[in-house]
């Protein structure tokens, strides 16, 4: 049984523990609610640049449009873009990516596809690494945080359109959480190359649209921003997301504390009364002895 003495430092650390999970709450719960505006704000820009895209892929020719509108015609090699955070202690935010990739990675296997991974955050990469490090291209840290930049989705895109051009993939789709309210993530997959045709907005369609310059020129121009703003979308889909996990983790973790340093300081109570009582029993024996 633990002595008094232990039982006093075992509370004193569960209590320095609960500081450290209650400051983390409220920093996370400061910074989420800017993350949560951004997110939001920029879902209608990004829900209508994927309409726009879907609807164009339904229209277009698939012999003159770019490939990476209508894709290339092969399904062969698959790329996942798996977004995930550089940090943990954010409750199940990263195991359910972690899940889901293994599941979509199995699946792929399973139907003869060759699959590869871009690696965007820490957490993923490092429970990914031992079991398909050989399919990783890339492995990218400090992408994830407070403030998400566009600047990152562009080199991201730029890799993803490169490795297309070069022939290094057939198919390009992204796994990322995204963000419902404070207590609820969504795991999302979304197919960026070719587009997801089956997302057209029904506003449009039976419309036509004249182009200028020519639909192809304008395309080639379109597709890369268009690619661009959906990586960005998600990035901060997964930013807000992961601030609320661990704000949600956080709050769990300092209430457990908080019933833990009772349980303790039951117990604590407790072993000292016993302690006091024999020592009077001991007093008392000794005087009658006497």
């Amino acid at each position: 049984m633990a002595t008094l003495k232990d039982l006093k430092m075992r509370i004193n650390s569960v209590k320095s523990t609960q500081k450290i999970t209650a400051a983390m709450k409220m920093v996370a719960a400061a910074k989420l609610r800017r993350a949560q505006e951004a997110a939001v704000s920029g879902r209608p820009y990004a829900d209508r640049m994927r309409s726009v895209t879907a609807s164009l892929a339904s229209k277009a020719n698939v012999n003159s449009a770019p490939e990476m509108l209508v894709g290339n015609g092969k399904s062969a090699i698959h790329l996942l873009v798996v977004v995930s955070a550089d940090r943990g202690l954010c409750g199940g935010f990263n195991g359910s990516i972690t899940r889901q990739t293994r599941s979509e990675v199995a699946r792929l296997q399973g139907d003869g596809k060759t699959v590869k991974l871009l690696m965007v955050g820490r957490k993923c990469s490092d429970a990914l690494r031992r079991e398909f490090g050989k399919h990783f291209i890339d492995s990218l840290e400090g992408v994830q945080g407070t403030s998400v930049a566009f600047s990152d989705a562009v080199e991201i895109s730029e890799t993803i359109r490169n490795g297309f051009a070069n022939g290094d993939f057939d198919v390009c789709t992204m796994i990322f959480n995204k963000f419902v309210n404070a207590i609820t993530q969504e795991i999302t997959l979304t197919q960026l190359i070719p587009a997801e045709i089956s997302s057209v907005n029904d506003s449009d369609a039976g419309v036509n649209y004249d182009y200028e310059p020519e639909e192809d020129e304008l395309l080639e121009s379109l597709l890369p921003r268009i690619l661009s703003t959906q990586l960005y979308s998600a990035l901060l889909e997964s930013s807000a997301a992961e601030l609320a996990a661990r704000m949600t983790a956080m709050d769990n973790a300092t209430r457990n504390a908080g019933e833990l340093i009772d349980r303790l300081t039951l117990v604590y109570n407790r072993s000292r009364q016993a302690a006091i009582t024999n020592e009077l029993i001991e007093i008392i024996s000794g005087a009658e002895a006497v």
